[in-house]
């Protein structure tokens, strides 16, 4: 018996509504076809001016990569997790026109470094940076700083450095200059931030931003990427400088998307003057689209390097702490927080930050040096001392002593200790170093003379609370 067409086993109602199904598939396949023929026709003719509009902008986007670094970088597989190297260059015009410095690679050095991973099925991302200071094993050319990659081999040798570093295929490639790059806060019309504590910097930055949730606009932001020196008191500026550059890359990525199309591109067209990349800009596109209904605030993570501090032949270096980083790298590979707890981030409640709390300890009253809880308030000057030989441990402890009503300062303690110490100077203190003491699950003690400092409380952090 011959089988019965599917149409003549559908009843009559069920058959009509099955081809008006059809009909309109077809008539939206064919208004998709017709669009993409008109748009052709429009770059295509007329003189070509939106061809020449878009291709001008991808070709700037484009300017100075080479081969060398295509044939670097790993393929991107679809709608896959990337990673992309974004490097943020001490590489400007007037340099560039300058006698001392010119236009090749080798009289640059990286400024910042950061591994971002895209996930585009997942719409989140995820922003790493790497110390510029950290020591690496060039093979035939020694032993240097990390940033010393790019003024080694140029683009091609970071990507190749980072990706062998972190153990991850690096697809793509960004170079930005940032004194540029924050003239697009202005055409978007400023950011959004939330900055943790003032970040004063009058000497080097002009940076004068006072705490709090506000909008920044281009010269304030490029201000907090650079101001390192707003926390020399406490420790290494490179930590709370790069944090703060995470977040102002984050809220810029906020603000893009919600964007229209057409500003979206006038956007990107500003960038192609400050941005240095393989993608081009049907590759910037089909991405964003990708990224539409992108929950900034709570899909992008944040995070950086561990690494401690150590003075080898006279120069000051970083030291990864591989443990840690595998770890680090395990979780940003699959997809989670760079940082198990809130509490890991050297950087928490004094630099920006995105959220890391959501596949960790969300708690804000946990000690970030012993687990203990704490509540209460406390009184009184204390000093910090890092003798733990882990970069931003005293900020990162004396921001907990803050929210607990101490005054705070911190410093090195100029070597690695093994036992932390808590010291009241005078009897008139000794509840208020009991309370610093059981934060930090130690036991106070009086001074004997032994150290001296101008706080009611000093502590000199060990290698016990690392």
């Amino acid at each position: 018996m011959r089988r019965a067409s599917s149409a003549s086993t559908l009843s009559r109602g069920r058959a009509e509504e099955h081809y008006k199904v059809k009909r309109r598939s077809r008539k939206r396949r064919h208004a998709l076809r017709v669009t993409l023929i008109v748009i052709m026709a429009v770059l295509l003719t007329g003189g070509g001016i939106a061809w020449a509009y878009f291709a001008n902008i991808s070709s700037r986007l484009n300017d100075g990569i080479d081969s060398s670094l295509r044939n670097q970088l790993t393929e991107q597989q679809g709608s896959d997790p990337f990673y992309m190297l974004l490097l943020g260059v001490d590489k400007n015009q007037d340099r560039v026109d300058s006698s001392e410095y010119g236009s090749a690679d080798s009289a640059y050095r990286s400024d910042s470094m950061m591994l971002v991973r895209v996930d585009p099925q997942n719409k989140q991302v995820t922003l790493v940076s790497l110390h510029r200071d950290t020591l690496i094993d060039f093979g035939s050319n020694g032993k240097q700083k990390l940033n010393a990659a790019y003024s080694i081999g140029g683009p091609s040798y970071c990507v190749e450095t980072v990706s062998k570093f972190a153990g991850v295929p690096i697809s793509h490639y960004a170079e930005l200059d940032f004194d540029s790059f924050c003239a697009i806060v202005d055409q978007i019309g400023g950011i959004d931030v939330d900055v943790p504590i003032d970040v004063y910097d009058p000497e080097y930055t002009g940076a004068d931003i006072k705490a709090g949730e506000q909008t920044l606009n281009g010269d304030q932001a490029l201000q907090l990427c650079r101001a390192r020196h707003a926390y020399d008191k406490y420790g290494d500026g490179d930590l709370y400088r790069a944090a703060n550059q995470r977040m102002v890359i984050a809220a810029i990525i906020k603000k893009v998307l919600a964007s229209d199309a057409a500003t979206m591109t006038s956007t990107v067209s500003t960038m192609a003057d400050s941005v240095t990349t393989d993608m081009s800009l049907t590759d910037i596109l089909s991405l964003a689209t990708q990224f539409q209904g992108f929950d900034v605030d709570n899909n992008v993570y944040s995070g950086m390097e561990p690494t401690t501090s150590e003075y080898v032949n006279n120069t000051w270096y970083e030291i990864c702490d591989t443990t840690a980083w595998k770890k680090m790298m395990t979780r940003v590979d699959q997809g989670l927080s760079p940082y198990e707890n809130a509490s890991d981030d050297p950087t928490q409640g004094l630099a920006g930050s995105t959220d890391n709390t959501k596949n960790g300890d969300s708690s804000s009253t946990t000690s970030s040096t012993s687990g203990s809880t704490t509540t209460g308030s406390g009184s009184g000057s204390v000093e910090v001392l890092n003798g733990s030989g882990v970069s931003g441990k005293a900020a990162s402890v004396a921001s907990t002593l803050d929210t607990m009503g101490f005054t705070t300062s911190t410093g090195n303690a100029g070597a690695t200790h093994t036992k932390t110490l808590v010291i009241y100077m005078s009897d008139s203190a000794k509840d208020s170093a009991t309370t610093v003491a059981n934060s930090l699950g130690v036991t106070a003690q009086a001074s004997d003379g032994t150290y001296s400092s101008t706080s009611d409380v000093l502590v000199i952090l060990g290698t016990d609370q690392s």
